[in-house]
């Protein structure tokens, strides 16, 4: 991923911050991969050369021009590999570093009187290029289009060292965060970006709005600052969100428009999603959950349907209604739910002009309104209920991965399978939680007979967590430990085994509350499960701690009295459905 810097006018300044520690100590192990001659002394490496000397060499055509010489003549450029890709090697780098060079018209191939460049390395992901603005026959460098050549080169080393690959120019993506922005969010104690957090809010306001008035109100009511542009006739034509707090250095509110947050978040897009008839819904917790799954299910079969335009519309709808579904979503899985959000935006988007009217796009609409309209009973922690419509919002997302793939909008297919695998694991850690809310332990059986011998149990952390998945899941046991998701499944069993409880009986709980016969990775899918376990389970516990310190405090929670007094026996408390049919038992 190329991305061109602003010119400068020091060369040795540029060089002493790529070979310096950086500003936070980031920079490991400086040195140059590649250059315009590949004789070139490499200051990192080579007592006799100094990074004054190598600017002086690299500034030498600049001083050499006979007429005007450029203002600002330095030119730089990163080049920056995807977080998920693997690591290059300096060759590779280097590659990369002379390709580059070629395309943007610094130094075309076989061309001896081009621009002289240097190539360095502070990271395992990224390399700097530093070239400066003269040829070496006086020259200026041809340098019209260079960023779009250079994106095209990229594209096609993507494809050649088989890394992550992007699609450029649909229009679609999100603005990348600025350095400055990142930097400016460290020092405040934010743990995001303001244009990330706007980005968020706007769009959960536009995706359960009813109109202008309606939409203007929320981003008010989410603590954001808001202004509207009117037009001469007084028609509001858009708008600009601030966040309180977020000053430039006039100390005057650092605006955002929504077009600048995203493509589809510009008024006349936000308006798109109001078009249409509003439903009401009095559905119930359970019955909010329900009454969308049955919608979202009819939608997943119809989208795309009716051609291009509409699919876009679809699509456009379902994204809308995974940023709701996040917002209510139960505790438990809210993290997945907001991160499959995020990355089923870029899914949302697709390059085509989007339809406002189809059948899935208003089942997806409707289920979007019944969920934002019912979110105070929704809005409990009713991990069963959701369950349902999780399992069903998976299928839709793997029907608009299909229909991308269809229209080989391949960022936009990628984004949605990136969403679907964190929405399964929202399935599978609901899952989870379900079977540790029902689950009930066995009596464990203890000898009467005196002298009888018995087993001493296993320490925890002794006890083989192979045997363990060979006795709950015979059929599957021996692809489960070649996974290699096994070391993660492991680690959750022996967890549970430390918590006092018995790791095959929690794995045969859990695998059997839903099937497991499809899934790509067993290992996997049961970690997330063992995940959702866990988390219920710690809840149940300090639920009941709270209880417990309630009661040793003198009463109920919530209900204030005195102490009992000590050798009273107080009344005894059994679980709903093992009362005893006799009275009270007669005192000792």
């Amino acid at each position: 991923m190329p991305k061109k810097a602003r010119d400068g006018t020091d060369t040795c300044g540029l060089l002493e911050y790529l070979y310096g520690p950086g500003k936070r100590d980031e920079h490991v192990d400086p040195h140059m991969v590649a250059a315009w001659d590949p004789y070139v002394d490499d200051p990192a490496r080579s007592p006799d050369m100094t990074l004054s000397d190598l600017a002086l060499i690299l500034d030498a055509p600049v001083y050499a021009l006979m007429g005007a010489k450029p203002k600002q003549h330095v030119y730089h450029v990163a080049v920056r590999n995807a977080p998920t890709d693997r690591i290059l090697s300096d060759e590779e780098w280097a590659k990369v570093a002379r390709e580059m060079m070629h395309a943007a018209g610094i130094a075309p191939h076989g061309d001896d009187q081009g621009c002289r460049w240097v190539a360095v390395r502070h990271a395992d992901d990224h390399i700097h290029i530093v070239a400066t603005k003269a040829r070496e026959d006086s020259r200026q460098p041809n340098l019209r289009q260079d960023i779009v050549k250079m994106q095209q080169a990229a594209r096609r080393f993507e494809a050649e060292f088989g890394l992550r690959q992007l699609t450029h120019g649909d229009h679609t993506a999100q603005r990348w965060r600025k350095a400055g922005e990142l930097e400016k969010a460290e020092r405040r104690g934010l743990a995001e970006a303001p244009r990330v957090t706007l980005q968020r809010t706007v769009r959960e306001a536009a995706a359960v709005a009813t109109g202008d008035a309606d939409f203007f109100a929320r981003l008010g009511g989410a603590g954001l600052r808001v202004r509207q542009r009117f037009a001469p006739d007084g028609n509001v034509t858009g708008y600009s969100v601030a966040l309180p707090g977020d000053r430039n250095g006039q100390q005057q509110p650092v605006w955002f428009s929504g077009a600048r947050l995203a493509p589809d978040l510009s008024l006349p897009r936000v308006r798109e999603r109001w078009q249409g008839p509003a439903l009401r819904s009095s559905a119930g917790s359970a019955g909010a959950w329900r009454v969308a799954e049955e919608k979202v299910r009819a939608a997943a079969d119809q989208l795309g349907a009716g051609g291009l335009h509409q699919g876009a519309g679809d699509v456009a709808a379902l994204g809308d209604l995974i940023v709701v579904a996040a917002v209510i979503s139960p505790r438990l899985v809210r993290d997945q739910m907001r991160q499959a959000a995020y990355e089923f935006e870029r899914a949302s988007r697709a390059p085509a002009v989007r339809e406002t009217q189809g059948q899935a796009r208003e089942l997806y609409r409707e289920s979007t309104q019944v969920l934002s309209q019912s979110v105070a009973s929704v809005g409990r922690n009713d991990a069963a209920a959701a369950l349902g419509f999780l399992l069903a919002l998976v299928t839709a997302v793997e029907a608009s991965r299909t229909w991308h793939e269809a229209q080989e909008h391949r960022a936009q297919a990628s984004a949605a399978g990136r969403a679907g695998r964190l929405l399964r694991e929202a399935v599978e850690v609901t899952a989870g939680a379900s079977a540790a809310r029902e689950y009930r332990p066995r009596a464990k059986r203890t000898s009467g007979r005196a002298g009888s011998a018995r087993r001493p149990a296993a320490a925890a952390g002794m006890r083989p967590m192979a045997g363990v998945v060979q006795e709950a899941v015979p059929e599957h046991a021996r692809a489960i430990v070649a996974d290699p998701a096994w070391p993660a499944l492991r680690t959750r069993l022996l967890e549970i085994e430390q918590a006092g409880e018995d790791p095959v009986e929690v794995l045969t709980t859990v695998v059997a509350r839903r099937e497991i016969t499809s899934a790509e990775s067993v290992a996997e899918v049961l970690t997330w499960r063992l995940d959702g376990w866990k988390k219920q389970r710690s809840s149940s516990v300090a639920a009941s701690g709270k209880g417990a310190a309630a009661a040793s405090a003198g009463g109920s929670p919530g209900r204030a009295g005195p102490p009992r007094p000590s050798g009273v026996r107080g009344p005894v408390r059994r679980p709903p459905g093992d009362e005893p049919n006799q009275g009270p038992a007669r005192g000792r």
